[in-house]
């Protein structure tokens, strides 16, 4: 499957503006460029690929690399620790600006229903594009350049964590953030469970998507309790996002 010749030229002057205002999108590569740019809505009854498979690819890369300098960067921190910051980092709010500081937006290829809409500048979109290009240049360039790419463009968040200005979010705002931005989803947390004395409590919640629940979790208190079933739920979510993509729809 490869990128039509109309959408290649298109492809070229938006890259060549984009060059002359300082922005520059490490993709030797043309076909693989066009494939990380195109969103899926413009793929229908036609024989192109969107950007899914290069965005399940960047999303991995992704990780490592924000888990790697998190690693090198906080060497006091614990896995805890780590697991919130990196899940602050790549969150979808988070990706969205990386995507609008790297140039990503101006050159989506949506379906005229999906720009209409607002696509251009919908989260959920623009941070799916910016990991699909980081999975590009991982293929095109190699783990450095997606690397150096990722950190350039996340280097004001990455600085706020470090100065304090951005605090590392709790689960239960990180699970919300991506639902909504994925499916438009409210998690809901119930207590199915209390025991224990009056002054030594044990709860044990569920947090639900709709009908499907995504986790449970056991605190001392009915707030930990939520945060551990965010936390699984996070976890669920990211490993089953392509199957929930269509659950949800």
């Amino acid at each position: 499957m490869v990128a039509d010749t109309g959408w290649g030229i298109i492809l070229a002057v938006r890259f060549w503006r984009l060059k002359k205002a300082g922005v520059h999108l490490p993709i030797r590569n043309q076909q693989l460029a066009a494939q990380a740019l195109t969103h899926r809505s413009h793929t229908e009854g036609e024989l192109l690929a969107s950007n899914e498979r290069l965005e399940l690819l960047g999303d991995a890369v992704l990780d490592l690399i924000v888990a790697e300098y998190l690693y090198q960067r906080y060497p006091d921190w614990d896995q805890g620790q780590l697991s919130k910051a990196r899940a602050s980092i790549v969150r979808a709010s988070v990706l969205c600006e990386a995507a609008k500081r790297a140039g990503i937006a101006s050159l989506l290829r949506l379906s005229p229903s999906e720009e209409a809409s607002g696509g251009r500048e919908r989260p959920s979109i623009l941070s799916d594009a910016f990991e699909a290009v980081l999975g590009a240049i991982y293929l095109d360039s190699g783990y450095k350049a997606a690397r150096d790419y990722a950190l350039e463009h996340l280097k004001p968040e990455l600085d706020a964590l470090e100065s304090g200005v951005m605090p590392v979010q709790d689960y239960k705002s990180l699970l919300q953030e991506r639902t909504q931005a994925w499916w438009r989803i409210t998690p809901t947390y119930e207590v199915v469970e209390e025991s224990g004395t009056p002054h030594n409590k044990t709860f044990v919640v569920r947090v639900k998507l709709r009908d499907l629940v995504a986790g449970h979790g056991i605190g001392s208190s009915k707030k930990q309790a939520e945060q551990n079933a965010a936390a699984q739920a996070l976890q669920y979510t990211e490993q089953n996002r392509r199957q929930l993509d269509e659950t949800f729809g």
